[in-house]
């Protein structure tokens, strides 16, 4: 008797081969724009660190405040990165007192913090890391307690990110390493980030995880 066909496997095959002719000659410039996708999303907690520090209270809390002034929405801007245009979301107050200090006003080039704020998201950084690595960018502008509570703005957004639910199938997954200089105990040194990306049958792409890896090495490509 004649084997059937499987033809959801057929149409599987078929998605695949039209996703490799479309993505693979470019497969860095998808990877630039998957990381432009989580980018947003950790300065704009880093920004709402900053607007924590400047009323004194988080977001969440519903206690007694020692002023008037409150959350006033936010206003849309777009920075400038080496991975392209990126829009963000920036907390306003409502007397219209807080200044960013990540992204200054008429200020819209980030490139000199890019790396280190994408660092961030990666498994392998501790709290103690991620404390340094924003005391890098901010150099002593910043208290120690404001410090802190940028950080754990930082920690939720990289926690919920990294513990996020993903498709349970990627036909196609493409790995890339960057250098990034990143602050760990005290000491600055370049480290390499894995950034793996995922493409689903639909040709959707995702950035499945950064890894932090002291530098590149066969063992940590296996």
């Amino acid at each position: 008797m004649a084997r059937r066909k499987n033809r959801g496997n057929e149409k599987g095959q078929a998605i695949a081969k039209l996703i490799m002719e479309q993505y693979q000659p470019k497969t860095r410039d998808e990877m630039q724009d998957a990381i432009k996708d989580v980018f947003g999303p950790m300065l704009e907690a880093i920004l709402q660190g900053e607007m924590d520090n400047h009323l004194g209270y988080a977001s969440n809390d519903h206690g007694c405040k020692d002023t008037d002034n409150r959350r006033n929405g936010y206003i849309d801007k777009t920075v400038r990165s080496s991975f392209g245009e990126i829009p963000v979301s920036v907390p306003r107050d409502r007397d219209g007192s807080f200044e960013p200090q990540i992204i200054p006003k008429r200020s819209r080039d980030i490139t000199g913090i890019e790396d280190k704020v994408l660092s961030m998201y990666g498994r392998g950084m501790s709290q103690r890391d991620i404390s340094s690595t924003i005391e890098d960018i901010y150099g002593f502008s910043l208290s120690a307690e404001s410090i802190s509570n940028i950080t754990d703005r930082v920690l939720d957004e990289a926690e919920n990110w990294q513990n996020r639910p993903l498709k349970s199938f990627y036909p196609f997954i493409f790995v890339d390493c960057l250098y990034v200089p990143i602050r760990q105990e005290y000491e600055t040194k370049n480290c390499a980030v894995y950034v793996i990306l995922g493409y689903d049958l639909d040709g959707i792409k995702d950035v499945l995880g950064l890894w932090i890896a002291d530098s590149e090495g066969k063992h940590n490509w296996m």
